[in-house]
């Protein structure tokens, strides 16, 4: 029996040249799929920025504060000329007297705004409703007994201004207000026991005056 001899050799080395050209396939398969792999993999997320400085709190200046209405006195007279009204400004808080020299009159009382506005009232219902201008002057209206009357008083120096006593005299109960003008002009009322009437002159130097044969100090009125 003949020996396969060279063909059987040949056939061997065409197998095995047929078994490494696969191998050699599959393995070029696999390292290319890895590599696209890792080209399609996403890279590395970027490393976060430090955080911001704060942007600085700016604080507002304080608002100024409104300076209060100054302490002083008004006096003037209504504008029919048949009353006067004096009105004494004191931290913020007023006094006023409404005086027709003969049996009307009323004292008010209330606060003052920081603008100069004020609106006083009286136990007998009178009402005040002015407003200071520029520290100079208070224009208004007064209203009492159903009737209003409008005035301008004009800032008073002592002794202008206004002015009151309370005492006993001879038993009865009494109770002066006097309203002195800058120009020196007087309007006054003295109650004897609740009833009216006309006030003697006081002497606005000192206050001084004299009611019934008694002689009483009246003092500057202040709220």
């Amino acid at each position: 029996m003949k020996r396969p001899g060279p063909l059987l050799t040949l056939l061997a080395g065409l197998v095995l040249g047929l078994f490494m050209l696969t191998l050699n396939v599959t393995s070029g398969t696999k390292t290319l799929s890895s590599s696209t792999q890792r080209e399609a993999s996403p890279s590395a997320s970027p490393k976060k920025s430090a955080n911001p400085s704060p942007t600085p709190t700016v604080t507002p200046s304080p608002t100024p504060s409104k300076s209060p209405v100054a302490n002083a006195s008004y006096a003037g007279r209504t504008g029919d000329d048949t009353a006067s009204v004096a009105v004494t400004v004191r931290d913020g808080k007023a006094v006023a007297y409404f005086c027709d020299g003969r049996y009307k009159e009323a004292w008010l009382r209330g606060p003052v705004k920081d603008d100069g506005s004020m609106k006083l009232t009286a136990p007998n219902g009178a009402v005040l409703d002015g407003k200071i201008e520029q520290g100079k002057k208070i224009r208004g209206t007064v209203k009492d007994e159903g009737r209003k009357y409008a005035f301008t008083a004009d800032k008073a120096v002592k002794p202008s201004g206004l002015w009151r006593a309370t005492a006993k005299v001879r038993g009865a109960k009494i109770d002066g207000g006097w309203i002195v003008l800058p120009n020196g002009r007087q309007t006054g009322i003295v109650t004897r026991d609740g009833k009216a009437a006309s006030a003697p002159r006081i002497d606005p130097e000192t206050g001084a005056v004299t009611v019934d044969g008694q002689q009483l100090t009246a003092q500057p009125v202040t709220p």
